[in-house]
């Protein structure tokens, strides 16, 4: 498998998680968003989730589908590149 690195990163949607996790009311720690996870379904612990934020970790498209919705944001957004 060839892996595609975008910028520097192996994902486009870390800051935004990281964004969106920051600015909840109240604010969303990185354990508090794996357990969030864990309880639809998902199983991406804290560590993981500090590396999908630095842009070290690719991220499966349901896993996209799992973030957006225990972030509450929309995927879109959450796939928008930030420059």
């Amino acid at each position: 498998m060839k892996i595609y690195w975008h910028n520097g990163s192996k994902n486009i949607i870390g800051k935004r998680v990281r964004e969106a996790r920051l600015k909840a009311n109240p604010q969303i720690t990185q354990q508090d968003l794996s357990a969030r996870l864990e309880v639809l379904g998902y199983n991406i612990d804290r560590v993981s989730i500090s590396k999908i934020e630095s842009g070290d970790r690719f991220v499966a498209d349901y896993e996209v589908v799992g973030l957006a919705t225990a972030l509450n944001v929309n995927i879109d957004w959450l796939l928008s590149d930030l420059k």
